[in-house]
């Protein structure tokens, strides 16, 4: 019997003697695999035409989205304050300040200087239910007109506009009517934009191309 319970104490041994260089052989074959790659941070693609995004001076950057009438004016608005509150309470220059004001959807049409206004007020009046506050049809830009013309303004401090181009394409199309050339009226409107404005295929695209070149966002409306 003495015997028999140290042939069992050998077989354990050998047994556990085993397993353990089995564990050791798994280790080995496991550092010998190639390491994990280390994880990198995602970095959005460039595209040359968003390089101009790029190209704004400044030390900090902010996109301002506006899609309704009122939403133009109030993106205007605030982004004067950004200028404004920048020099008072940081004591920055116009320079140092990199401001974008997308006008999209409802405010698109404010992009578009007053000749087309003059042209085009009424299909612009009615797409963007804008209502002037003495009911008269417009026929100049509401928010680029008179003495001290607000969009205007913003460009000699250094602001640019995004212009979204799916609504653009809307009023060429309402302009042109049935039969019409649209494509016509799409170049005339890209040509005669408020200064420092960029055309981008849809105003969306713009706001998430300002944001992967690290400008923060403000809603408007």
């Amino acid at each position: 019997m003495a015997n028999e319970g140290i042939d069992r104490r050998k077989l354990l041994t050998g047994v556990g003697a085993a397993t353990a260089g089995l564990m050791v052989g798994a280790a080995r074959d496991l550092s010998a695999q190639a390491p994990a790659p280390a994880a990198t941070a995602f970095q959005p693609a460039r595209h040359a035409i968003d390089a101009w995004l790029d190209k704004i001076p400044g030390k900090h950057r902010v996109v301002l989205d506006s899609v309704t009438a009122n939403g133009a004016g109030q993106g205007i608005g605030y982004s004067s304050n950004v200028f404004n509150a920048s020099r008072t309470g940081y004591q920055l220059e116009n320079a140092d300040m990199a401001v974008v004001l997308c006008l999209r959807h409802d405010a698109t049409a404010f992009a578009f200087n007053n000749a087309m206004w003059a042209k085009y007020g009424k299909v612009f009046t009615e797409l963007t239910e804008y209502k002037p506050a003495n009911g008269v049809t417009p026929t100049s830009n509401p928010f680029n007109s008179g003495e001290r013309p607000p969009l205007d303004r913003l460009a000699a401090r250094g602001a640019h506009f995004i212009v979204c181009g799916l609504a653009t394409g809307l009023y060429a199309g309402a302009i042109a009517g049935d039969g019409g050339d649209r494509a016509a009226v799409y170049k005339e409107l890209e040509s005669n934009m408020v200064a420092n404005a960029h055309i981008m295929s849809a105003g969306v695209v713009g706001i998430m191309r300002a944001q992967e070149y690290g400008y923060s966002l403000i809603t408007v409306g």
